[in-house]
């Protein structure tokens, strides 16, 4: 897979460092998370790409989509940020926020398990643990929609999907950078898991579903088209 490329949310190309005398210049420990999550290496099931990033929500901003592929059809998809305020931010207790979206069709009988949101958040912290990364201040929240089709529509099956919105801070290491490849990785654990496939070989040497201590979904409808 060609590594992912793409602007900054200054508009910048991120070669800018903190030496520069510009204003906006890239600081260098988010260059170097940025540049971590283009060079990760993911399943051959996940598409992955730049998007443009959220404006307000930090000074420094990247983010990335994915979709779980089968053939033609999306099983699953999603949207990872990275946001860094050099500053620190109190509710983030660190300079770093990881923010993201994963959404899944299921099948009726799979979304009517009452459990299935704890299970889902649990798939989260699971994939991250099973890579043995720290993170502190998690939050979001599990979201399930059904959708029934009427009239000109009433041919289709009912619709199931659940949705998943957090975020977290990952813990900062040498230079105060974070393994932002290894929660991305953790992330696409989740994605893949979500839709429904068996884990990779990596993620069982890692143990994940040990960690999660739940299977992954049986489904194999993709989402609404984005």
């Amino acid at each position: 897979m060609a590594a992912a490329q793409g602007h900054f949310s200054d508009h910048s190309n991120g070669t800018d460092d903190t030496d520069s005398a510009e204003g906006n210049a890239v600081p260098r420990a988010f260059r170097q998370a940025v540049e971590a999550l283009r060079a990760a290496r993911l399943r051959p099931e996940i598409e992955l790409d730049p998007t443009r990033p959220p404006q307000r929500l930090a000074p420094h901003a990247y983010a990335l989509e994915a979709a779980v592929v089968d053939g033609e059809e999306d099983l699953a998809d999603g949207r990872l940020v990275l946001l860094h305020d050099p500053a620190g931010h109190e509710a983030w207790q660190g300079t770093f926020r990881l923010v993201t979206l994963v959404r899944a069709e299921l099948e009726p009988e799979m979304a009517a398990d009452p459990l299935l949101p704890e299970v889902c958040w649990s798939w989260l912290t699971g994939a991250l643990e099973a890579r043995g990364l720290s993170y502190g201040e998690p939050s979001g929240t599990v979201t399930r929609a059904g959708s029934h089709y009427f009239g000109g529509l009433s041919e289709r099956r009912p619709a199931t999907q659940i949705e998943i919105r957090a975020s977290w801070t990952p813990r900062e290491g040498l230079g105060g950078v974070p393994d932002t490849a290894a929660h991305l990785t953790a992330w696409c654990d989740l994605l893949c898991q979500i839709a429904g496939l068996p884990p990779s070989q990596a993620s069982q040497t890692g143990q994940a579903d040990a960690a999660t201590g739940v299977v992954s979904l049986p489904q194999r409808r993709g989402p609404q088209q984005r």
